[in-house]
């Protein structure tokens, strides 16, 4: 049983990924119901709870059915760090984890995110304070160095444990690749078999099907994966890949009609969330992925992105499900 502190989270665990503008609890909960056996909340500012702003602290909400779970949070302050800090735990996730992996230049070029890969005394001076101003397991995501010249991750691996992190997981790419080429997994396996590790390895980067999910628990010996991408759109993700592990067989893949209520439990939940103009509004990306795939969706999805009235939404969907009723099943 993998453990994070005294968090059970499973044998191997498969994780959600702290996704921006995804990983919010309309989607948690479908991936919850799909399987994932742990959730992150999207990252957020620590600068931005500090100050308090509402769209800060909406991201701190989670709830019981989705445990267990994280809060992500990121920042490059000492004291913001800190104080951001208390208002996750304040929160009751099972686990704050920080984010030393995001690549986008908004983020990474305050030194925050994957830009600590440029200075890593300051990333594990972070860590430290933080793991001593909480009661809750402290754990982190980052990534392999910030270019293929500074690939440092065996080291940086080792100071963030010896500090008192409880779990690491590792997108193996650098900050430079961005989310562009292949992950390099290689680097994982040599952070999982260093002998002066104890804490859980997780390895995230290019899971995007089963038998690949597979292939890499047994090449590289992580404790468990983070799925990111290919959850989008396809919570379904999730169980699929622990019933290959369990049988080496593919489940059947969504039918038209599990795709729709999938996109009606997330659009409700969306709307019982934040309201309906907001709800409506966050949906809206999701609709590519959810029917990714189905010939002749484009005039329903031009329908989806564009209606203002959530009756108007649902109805459209009732009209996707007999549709592809009428015509043919996905199967």
């Amino acid at each position: 049983m993998v453990k994070i502190g005294n968090v059970e989270i499973g044998k191997f665990p498969l994780l959600l990924a702290p996704m921006e503008d995804v990983s919010d609890p309309p989607f948690r909960a479908l991936c919850k119901e799909h399987g994932a056996d742990m959730m992150y909340t999207e990252f957020i500012s620590s600068d931005g709870l500090v100050h308090e702003a509402e769209k800060s602290l909406k991201k701190l909400e989670i709830f019981d059915y989705e445990r267990p779970i994280g809060i992500q949070y990121f920042g490059g302050q000492l004291d913001s760090m800190i104080k951001a800090a208390a208002m996750v735990e304040a929160a009751n996730p099972d686990v704050i984890d920080i984010n030393y992996g995001c690549p986008v230049a908004k983020v990474a070029c305050k030194m925050a995110g994957a830009g600590l890969l440029q200075d890593i005394p300051k990333m594990i001076e972070l860590t430290a304070a933080v793991v001593k101003s909480t009661s809750k397991p402290v754990t982190v995501k980052t990534r392999l160095g910030w270019d293929e010249s500074s690939i440092n991750i065996v080291e940086v691996a080792e100071r963030l444990q010896d500090v008192g992190i409880q779990a690491l997981t590792i997108h193996a790419r650098t900050r430079k690749q961005m989310y562009k080429g292949e992950a390099n997994w290689e680097w994982i396996s040599k952070v999982k078999n260093n002998p002066r590790m104890t804490i859980p390895i997780f390895g995230n980067g290019d899971i995007d099907s089963p038998e690949k999910a597979l292939e890499y628990r047994n090449r590289y010996d992580v404790d468990g994966m983070m799925i990111g991408r290919a959850a989008i759109g396809y919570p379904w993700i999730f169980n699929e890949i622990k019933h290959y592990f369990a049988t080496g067989e593919h489940l059947a893949p969504p039918s038209v009609t599990q795709r729709v209520e999938a996109v009606r439990k997330h659009l409700q939940r969306a709307i019982e969330w934040k309201g309906e103009k907001l709800g409506l509004l966050e949906t809206r990306p999701h609709y590519t992925n959810y029917f990714k795939g189905l010939p002749n969706i484009k005039p329903f999805r031009m329908k989806l992105v564009t209606l203002n009235d959530a009756p108007s939404v649902f109805e459209v969907l009732n009209e996707v499900e007999a549709f592809y009723a009428e015509s043919f099943e996905l199967v």
